[in-house]
C-alpha cells in the first residue's frame, strides 16, 4: 500500500511538471527515480504486460490525479506565491541529481560526456531564453489539416514529456498551442459536468487527435531512448545532468516571480528544502 501512494506520488508530480512551462515531466521522472524503469515499461509492455501495467497504472493515476484536480491548485500558488512555488519545482529538480551523479560516479570523464552536458545545457536553456510568447494564436478549428496538425504537436509534446531537461509547456508555447490546449482541456471537463454533448465533441476534436499523437510518440520516443542508453549509456547519463543543470535556469527566465522581499526569500527558501527533500524521499526505493 505505501509503495502505491508512493507511485501515485511521483505521477502527480510527474503530471504537474507537464502544465508548468519550463518545468520537465521528464526531469520529474528522473528525480522521482523512474526514468529507467518508466522508459523500460514503455517499451516492454506487451513483452511484459503484468509487470509493466502494475508499474505504469499508478504513475497513470498520479498524472490524471494531478492534470485534472491539482492544476487548478497549482495555478492558484503560482498566481498568490510566484517565488515559493517556482523554487518548489527547482528544488524538486536539484534533489534527482545525486541519484543521476551516482549513474556517472566512478566512470573516466570523457571530452564527448562534456560536450554532451553542455549541448544540451545550452539547448534548454537557449529554447526557454526565447519562449517568452503566450502561445495563444494556435487554430483549433476542425478540419483534416488541423486533425494532422495536432497530432503532430502530440507527438512533440510525447517527445518531451519523455526527455529529461525538456519542458512540454514550453514547446507548446512557442509553437502557439499552450494556452489554446489548456483552454480545451478546462472547457472539456466543464462541459463534462454540465453534459454539454456538443461543446464535448467539439473539445473531442481537438483532444482525440493529439492524444493520439501522444500515445504513438511516447512509444516510439521511449524505445529510441533505450537504445541510446544500451548503446552508449554514460554519454545519455551526462547529457541528462546538462538537461537536469539547465532546468532550473529555465523556470527561472521563463518565470514571473512578483515582489522580491525577505519573507519572500525566507518562504522560498523553505519550499526548495521542502522540494528537495520531497523528491529524495519519493526518489528512494
Amino acid at each position: 500500500m505505501k509503495n502505491l501512494i508512493k507511485s501515485i506520488l511521483k505521477g502527480a508530480v510527474i503530471g504537474l511538471a507537464n502544465i508548468i512551462p519550463g518545468v520537465s515531466g521528464g526531469t520529474m521522472a528522473v528525480s522521482m527515480g523512474i526514468y529507467d524503469k518508466l522508459i523500460h515499461c514503455v517499451t516492454h509492455i506487451f513483452k511484459e504486460f503484468k509487470k509493466s501495467i502494475q508499474f505504469l497504472i499508478p504513475i497513470g493515476i498520479g498524472m490524471v490525479v494531478a492534470l485534472v484536480g491539482l492544476s487548478f491548485v497549482i495555478e492558484a500558488a503560482f498566481a498568490h506565491f510566484p517565488a515559493q512555488t517556482n523554487l518548489l519545482f527547482i528544488g524538486l529538480i536539484v534533489g534527482g541529481l545525486p541519484a543521476i551523479a551516482k549513474k556517472v560516479k566512478g566512470n573516466t570523464i570523457r571530452l564527448s560526456h562534456i560536450v554532451a552536458a553542455v549541448l544540451f545545457f545550452a539547448l534548454v536553456v537557449g529554447m526557454a531564453a526565447v519562449g517568452e510568447g503566450k502561445g495563444n494564436s494556435a487554430d483549433l478549428s476542425f478540419s483534416v489539416l488541423n486533425v494532422v496538425k495536432l497530432f503532430g504537436v502530440g507527438v512533440i509534446a510525447s517527445a518531451t514529456m519523455v526527455i529529461p531537461g525538456v519542458s512540454g509547456s514550453m514547446i507548446l508555447m512557442l509553437m502557439g498551442y499552450y494556452q489554446p490546449i489548456i483552454e480545451t482541456i478546462s472547457t472539456f471537463f466543464r462541459a463534462l459536468v454540465a453534459f454539454d454533448v456538443p461543446v464535448l465533441l467539439q473539445c473531442c476534436g481537438v483532444l482525440i487527435p493529439m492524444g493520439i499523437g501522444i500515445v504513438v510518440g511516447i512509444v516510439v520516443i521511449a524505445k529510441l531512448i533505450e537504445i541510446i542508453f544500451e548503446k552508449c549509456p554514460l554519454l545519455a547519463y551526462w547529457a541528462i545532468i546538462g538537461l537536469i543543470v539547465a532546468s532550473p535556469f529555465a523556470i527561472i527566465l521563463m518565470s514571473q516571480f512578483g515582489t522580491i522581499s525577505i519573507v519572500t526569500i525566507l518562504t522560498s527558501a523553505v519550499t526548495f528544502v521542502l522540494g528537495f527533500m520531497g523528491a529524495k524521499l519519493l526518489g528512494e526505493e
